[in-house]
């Protein structure tokens, strides 16, 4: 898969999947341009890329209209246009139903789903030049409902469903679609999922054994199902919900 000058903005891409994605693409020869939140965290994440010129930085809070705005305009600048837009930026709460207030949710759904959307209305036009495509990250909690993560799941459902619909809408000039990824071996997934419990222990036991491949996958597995949906190999794939969850969608 070869992804020589194409050009790509990956949201969330200064830690995580984002930065395992990016990684993938600059070392199949694309130019990557890096969104985090901040100006800061995407200088670093640019450093430990090593990769020169070939990473230009897109920051804003894509948790905001005027965020996204900024990131996508930044991108485009930077790389003289755009192929590829991977929305990889997202947070997660868990937590009861009656743990769960406002601020958690606007968040949840401003980041994950508002943030997914507007950011794909930002680069549009660019996709629409160039022929691109675009790569959502949802989840398993887009495709099942899961204990503790009703919020979650919500802003993960949308993502999937909106990729559906956005494939039909753009098709054939542009390809949408998403990876639904389990449990990661992430910071978000060990600080929310693991380090927060009140028994951290129990939390990484219950994690690893939730899927029936019985562990936590990598964060370079994930890159891999990107870097596929965002190739020509992938040409005719469009509207597609990949799973890659080690088998936790498949049933109960």
């Amino acid at each position: 898969m070869d992804f020589t000058d194409k050009k790509i903005l990956i949201t969330g891409g200064s830690r995580g999947i984002g930065a395992a994605a990016a990684r993938a693409f600059l070392e199949r020869g694309a130019r990557v341009a890096v969104n985090g939140r901040t100006a800061d965290s995407v200088a670093a994440a640019m450093s430990e890329f090593g990769a020169g010129d070939r990473v230009v930085a897109a920051p804003g809070d894509v948790g905001t209209v005027a965020g996204c705005e900024a990131a996508v305009a930044a991108a485009i600048d930077g790389l003289e246009g755009l192929d590829i837009l991977i929305n990889s930026a997202g947070v997660g709460h868990s937590g009861l139903i009656e743990e769960m207030d406002e601020a958690t949710w606007d968040e949840t759904l401003d980041v994950n789903l508002k943030g997914t959307f507007f950011c794909i209305k930002a680069a549009l036009a660019a996709l629409r030049i160039s022929g691109g495509n675009i790569v959502n990250l949802a989840s398993d909690a887009g495709l099942i409902g899961e204990h503790r993560l009703v919020v979650y799941c919500a802003s993960k459902g949308g993502v999937v469903n909106m990729t559906r619909a956005m494939a039909l809408d753009l098709a054939p000039e542009v390809r949408v679609n998403c990876v639904c990824p389990g449990y990661v071996d992430t910071d978000m997934v060990r600080r929310d999922g693991i380090e927060k419990s009140h028994d951290p222990a129990a939390a990484e036991e219950r994690i690893v054994n939730y899927a029936p491949m019985k562990r936590i996958s990598t964060p370079e597995e994930i890159a891999m199902a990107i870097v596929y949906l965002a190739s020509d190999e992938a040409r005719f794939v469009t509207g597609a919900a990949l799973a890659i969850d080690g088998g936790s969608s498949a049933g109960r």
